[in-house]
């Protein structure tokens, strides 16, 4: 096996496989990318079994073979290498040597057999998505899935594969992040949870722009296909909670704010919250929303800032974190927060329109 091409075009697959290879392994094997070429094309694929990712890319003066290669040493080695060079990679017995000018490595490498494949994906499901909607969807919710929870079927992203559109929820049991993309697509209703790290490797993965992805979702995996990449994630096998049931109905107290002025606010008042629990009040009036925020200490902050609202004499608490990270997910210039009363949820959502819902939970104060 061998290959020749620039520097700066090998970095880009090499920088997208080398993030799904785990530093501690089970396998010595894991610790490698397998590196595949084939008809004058370079294929590089790195798994840590939950993951996989296969980067495909063009090469000159290409001689057929396979190996696998230690990932984040050919990694390192190209990235250190000066702009513009021309990296040659070529096998000799289980020696694999790289050179670039007057640089030369020799690294050792474990015969391509050995090196583990996620199984085919039997496809249930297939839609097409464009790059940019996929990517917005799971910017605006993969924040709020939950960390290590026992519930284990939180610690991932829904896919709700609908009748016309695909929805992207995450709850940690105190806060829901839910947008939608609408999709030209008639087949079955299908839900999936793909899990943390699944899900942080698809947002790094995704560059935007109007590229059209195929999504193949089987029994027990998606795979994200791209005209360079594939993408392939193991789901979690569980149910995810009924989040429509979740979503405040009935919240008719709404006060509407220029979501920048509230950002802004809440980030100076949380300077002096409870630095365990986070808590802000919020007290909303005709035409304004009072936010205070105290700790142990007895400091004590206040912001007032203008707002669009009828409502009278309401108090609510939130974590204000989850507020902020909720606003950060917004786009539009003014949000809209739906309140009921002080015990129930609030519903946080773009002023123009409810493709993306976020729902707090009320703090105790």
């Amino acid at each position: 096996m061998r290959f020749s091409l620039q520097r700066e075009v090998f970095l880009k697959p090499l920088a997208q496989v080398v993030n799904v290879v785990e530093r501690r392994q089970t396998l010595p094997v894991l610790a490698n990318l397998l590196v595949q070429v084939q008809d004058g094309q370079l294929s590089l694929t790195g798994t840590d079994l939950e993951v996989e990712m296969v980067s495909r890319i063009q090469v000159d003066e290409a001689q057929d073979g396979e190996t696998t290669i230690p990932a984040r040493k050919l990694f390192e080695i190209v990235r250190a290498l000066p702009d513009g060079s021309k990296v040659t990679v070529s096998q000799s017995g289980d020696k694999i040597a790289v050179q670039a000018g007057r640089s030369r490595f020799s690294l050792s490498s474990l015969p391509a057999n050995d090196f583990p494949s996620i199984d085919e994906v039997e496809a249930t499901e297939r839609v097409k998505v464009p790059e940019a909607a996929l990517k917005e969807l799971i910017e605006r919710t993969a924040f709020a899935m939950a960390q290590q929870d026992v519930r284990y079927y939180l610690n991932g992203l829904l896919f709700d594969l609908r009748e016309a559109s695909l929805r992207c929820v995450a709850t940690d049991g105190h806060r829901l992040a839910l947008c939608e993309a609408t999709l030209e697509h008639n087949g079955a209703k299908r839900q999936l949870i793909v899990p943390r790290k699944g899900v942080q490797e698809l947002q790094r993965l995704l560059e935007g722009g109007e590229r059209e992805l195929e999504l193949e979702m089987g029994r027990s995996h998606l795979r994200v296909k791209r005209d360079d990449v594939t993408f392939t994630s193991k789901l979690i096998d569980g149910r995810f909670p009924d989040y429509e049931a979740v979503i405040p109905i009935g919240a008719d107290r709404e006060v509407r704010i220029e979501r920048e002025a509230l950002r802004a606010a809440l980030q100076r008042a949380a300077i002096l919250s409870n630095e365990k629990y986070r808590g802000v009040r919020l007290e909303v009036s005709p035409g304004l929303l009072k936010i205070s925020a105290h700790n142990p200490e007895q400091e004590e902050a206040q912001e007032e800032v203008e707002a669009d609202t009828r409502v009278d004499d309401l108090a609510i608490g939130f974590n204000v974190n989850y507020l902020l990270d909720a606003l950060t997910a917004l786009r539009d210039e003014h949000v809209v927060l739906a309140l009921r009363d002080a015990n129930s949820s609030a519903l946080v959502r773009e002023a123009a329109n409810e493709r993306c819902r976020h729902v707090v939970m009320p703090l105790r104060l």
